[in-house]
């Protein structure tokens, strides 16, 4: 069992920088991810963190940033440069094996969830 909290969601204007964070306890992970969902969409993988390796959805490399803590228990997605389509609610998910290619980030390869933390921007 992995548990996973999140934090740091908020509201921002276009252009603004926003941090969050996801904690884990339990087992542990070998691969971490972010998903978003917006409202009358569909969730979509955004950022993965696995033992050696990043991966990022096209419309967010270069302004986003997945990254681990030095205790490798809390993983971040530092977000800049907003945009208002990146507004969604933002779930970190885990699963215990390693993400070894791109194909395995799918949404069904994650059987721990968080709540999820709103992140709004505004134009």
């Amino acid at each position: 069992q992995v548990m996973l909290v999140e934090s740091g969601g908020g509201s921002v204007q276009a252009g603004g920088s926003l941090r969050l964070s996801c904690a884990a306890s339990g087992y542990t992970a070998n691969c971490v991810g972010w998903f978003r969902q917006a409202p009358g969409k569909e969730r979509e993988g955004v950022a993965f963190i696995s033992t050696s390796s990043i991966y990022y959805t096209d419309s967010v490399k270069g302004r986003f940033t997945i990254s681990q803590g030095n205790a490798k228990n809390t993983v971040y997605l530092q977000m800049n440069s907003l945009i208002p389509e990146d507004s969604a609610m933002y779930y970190c998910a885990a699963r215990l094996a390693p993400c070894i290619s791109y194909k395995d980030t799918t949404e069904t390869n994650f059987p721990y969830w968080g709540q999820g933390t709103q992140v709004t921007v505004s134009s």
